[in-house]
């Protein structure tokens, strides 16, 4: 059912109070006026700066002295003909006890009146009585005919503004529908709308655009982010069984594919030692399958509003969904939900969000891939390891000589030298127990050195700094062999 049938579904089913946390209020209102005119019941809404008014007719005048949020309620419960009560942000004052009272006297009475109450609110209900009473009602972020409808709503609004000239094919069209996937309506109508600004087209040229304010808007969300990915999976060395296992599976994502029976890949965890390159790992799943990668950032869901960490978590996977197909990337995993392995400090918090993970990894419908990267084994919960939540476990370990090697001509590239002037052979020879991230830092090492002494960089160069920063494998020899002798049997070595 879309939002519409929803809410409507609620009301005819007569739960005496229906709660709406979002940002987008205007949305919300139209949902509640349409409901009520289809149901043809009397719609009355109070807010903090306009008291109690008629909610179906625009500038109808306020009650007297109404409000105040325990006077408006007060005069809300007073009302006949089974009316519809909706209130804007009252969720904030029912942590005064005599306002709260008074909410829950109109509540009792709303039982036997029939009247109902929908409370739309921009912050999450803090009230355990009122969570108790109020029917949860989220929002759901539009699907594809929503956004063509919005689309083609917002550049009708600015064309009457000022003509636009309107110049796209039918598969740009769909680009830009395919791309607004998983924002909210009111971030599609800022995004339309930028685009349209300055030159009052709308072409194929306005992607690109389309795409950088996604990023934008995304990145302000602090959920979920855009991750730039290499144009070729030659930028990566390395990982010649991950790339073979991802060349195998990328034509499981086709029609062709479920019509032979089989089912698209749902997702790997990617074990190993720090700096060896699991971040890489997910960077080169995108590119290889060509789909857009988003990370998400485990530390900006957690609140300290009892049910806010769980409801943010939903949330971006629900964005996620949405934004179908791509790489979801959880970084760290072990880190988010340390506490979901071992007995809790956290009020159980870490459980019940490791929960809601395992749950959408199970049962979600819609082509995201999920990597996850994680560090210390011993703090993943065991219910994470088991076969059937990832398709594989790949352990990616501290590269060989002639990966080494590569990696040194990758990195020497980028930063506009020739590998061909170094000898990359005893640069291989002199790294061994280096991770990539430390061949890459050395590369930068030297650079800053060679500079400094007004030097063309040289292989010695490059010598010089790996001889003077010993890797993490010399640091911490007993910690990386006792991850290797964990991995050794029960995951597939990457590379």
């Amino acid at each position: 059912m879309n939002n519409e049938e929803r809410i409507e579904r609620l009301l005819r089913c007569r739960h005496v109070c229906i709660s709406i946390v979002t940002l987008e209020e205007d949305y919300a209102l139209h949902l509640i006026r349409d409901a009520a005119m289809k149901l043809r019941r009397p719609l009355q809404m109070w807010s903090l700066s306009g008291g109690v008014q008629d909610g179906l007719i625009a500038g109808s005048p306020p009650i007297p002295d109404t409000t105040d949020p325990a006077a408006g309620l007060i005069h809300l419960a007073g009302l006949e003909n089974e009316p519809i009560c909706l209130t804007l942000d009252l969720a904030g004052h029912l942590t005064r006890e005599r306002t709260l009272r008074i909410w829950r006297n109109l509540i009792n009475q709303f039982r036997t009146t029939g009247s109902q109450l929908v409370m739309i609110d921009h912050e999450t209900i803090k009230s355990e009585v009122v969570k108790a009473y109020a029917t949860p009602f989220e929002i759901a972020l539009p699907d594809e005919k929503d956004i063509k409808a919005l689309v083609r709503e917002t550049l009708r609004k600015a064309h009457r503004e000022r003509p636009i000239v309107i110049d796209i094919t039918r598969g740009g069209w769909q680009t830009v529908i395919r791309n607004l996937h998983g924002l909210t309506r009111r971030q599609i109508e800022r995004i339309i709308i930028d685009c349209v600004a300055d030159d009052r087209k709308f072409d194929e040229q306005d992607i690109n655009h389309i795409l950088a304010g996604k990023r934008r808007t995304l990145g302000g969300a602090g959920l979920l982010e855009f991750v730039e990915t290499p144009v070729d999976n030659k930028e990566i060395g390395g990982l010649r069984r991950l790339k073979t296992w991802l060349e195998q599976r990328h034509g499981a994502l086709t029609e062709k594919a479920i019509e032979y029976g089989l089912s698209a890949p749902r997702g790997v965890l990617m074990l190993g030692v720090q700096g060896a390159g699991k971040s890489l790992c997910a960077k080169a799943i995108a590119t290889a399958w060509q789909r857009p990668l988003l990370r998400m950032d485990v530390g900006a869901l957690y609140d300290r509003y009892v049910g806010e960490s769980e409801r943010r978590l939903r949330d971006a996977l629900a964005q996620a969904e949405a934004m179908a197909p791509i790489i979801l990337w959880i970084d760290e995993i072990e880190k988010a939900f340390a506490s979901a392995a071992s007995q809790s400090t956290d009020g159980g918090l870490s459980k019940r969000m490791f929960g809601t993970l395992l749950t959408w990894m199970q049962e979600h419908a819609q082509p995201v891939f999920l990597v996850a990267t994680a560090n210390d084994i011993e703090a993943l919960p065991p219910e994470l390891l088991r076969k059937g939540r990832f398709d594989e476990i790949f352990f990616v370990d501290l590269p060989r000589e002639d990966t080494r090697a590569q990696i040194f001509a990758i990195h020497l590239k980028k930063r506009k030298r020739d590998p061909a002037d170094f000898d990359l052979e005893a640069l291989a020879r002199e790294s061994e127990g280096f991770s990539g991230a430390e061949i890459e830092q050395a590369v930068l090492s030297s650079l800053h050195d060679a500079f400094a002494q007004n030097e063309s960089l040289g292989t010695e160069h490059i010598l010089r700094a790996l001889q003077n920063s010993p890797p993490l494998s010399v640091t911490m020899a007993e910690k990386v062999e006792d991850l290797r002798q964990w991995a050794r049997g029960r995951c597939v070595p990457a590379d």
